[in-house]
């Protein structure tokens, strides 16, 4: 069964944040800290990935990435505290990405 996943990434600790929504985590932020998704996270150096959940279902990812996205900030930050309160980067932790079986 495909997983599906929300993330955030930040510039650092308390510093630009980035929502998105994918099928491979591992390969999206990975493409992110490559410089190869131009745009906003190019733009303003959004590489660390500070937060995820994981899906069964596309269709409740997309849901849940767009009721993040209208949070206040301070939901956000608090959200990434409560699961990261180290700000680590999760892509360099042992484990990841997480297994996509």
């Amino acid at each position: 069964m495909r997983k599906y996943y929300i993330y955030i990434l930040a510039s650092k600790r308390n510093g630009t944040l980035y929502l998105g929504v994918t099928y491979d985590l591992g390969r999206r932020v990975s493409e992110h800290k490559q410089g190869m998704v131009s745009g906003f996270t190019s733009k303003y150096g959004v590489y660390m990935l500070v937060y995820f959940e994981e899906y069964n279902d596309i269709r409740d990812a997309i849901q849940r990435e767009k009721a993040v996205k209208k949070w206040y900030r301070s939901w956000k930050l608090r959200m990434i505290e409560k699961m990261n309160p180290e700000w680590k980067d999760l892509s360099l932790e042992p484990g990841f990405p997480p297994s996509r079986e």
